[in-house]
């Protein structure tokens, strides 16, 4: 069995039902993959996709939401956005001015600014639902697939967590 979609094409499921797209999308100077998935395509609607598109269409727009989302969280010393941000200063020292594209003076916003967009994820069965409906993945250092945060957002492309892969 198959879905079609105008933007994502025919979307065949697997064997136990699941389907999966994915795409790598120029953004910028950076390649970013885009994967689409469901464990059940009876669970996914065209609107679902539809949804899915428009997020992937707008993926400038998508990481300047995420990016103040977690400068948001800056005021929280607790958050996960600091949490990370240590992490990174302990972890590369001095080095980590070799990551920083543009230094102010503010070295968390500057690592905020640096940090490169790798993925972003939709969970097309999530659509309209409480869980995220889509993952932008982040990380300083594009070898350190472990050290990332994760910006979760609804359907409605609106951010409802920042959280570390931790």
């Amino acid at each position: 069995m198959a879905i079609e979609h105008d933007f994502f094409g025919l979307l065949e499921s697997g064997p136990d039902g699941s389907i999966f797209w994915s795409e790598t999308v120029e953004f910028g100077d950076q390649s970013v993959t885009v994967d689409l998935t469901a464990p059940d395509q009876d669970d996914v609607s065209q609107a679902a996709l539809d949804v899915a598109a428009g997020l992937v269409s707008s993926l400038e727009a998508l990481d300047l939401i995420a990016r103040e989302a977690m400068v948001s969280e800056l005021d929280d010393r607790t958050s996960e956005v600091i949490e990370y941000i240590l992490q990174q200063q302990t972890l590369h020292g001095e080095q980590i001015n070799d990551f920083l594209v543009d230094e102010s003076g503010d070295v968390q916003i500057d690592i905020i600014r640096a940090l490169q967009l790798m993925s972003l994820t939709i969970l097309a069965d999530e659509h309209g639902g409480a869980d995220p409906f889509a993952v932008l993945e982040y990380a300083l250092d594009s070898d350190a697939t472990d050290d990332v945060l994760l910006v979760n957002l609804d359907s409605e492309g609106k951010v409802q967590s920042v959280t570390s892969a931790d």
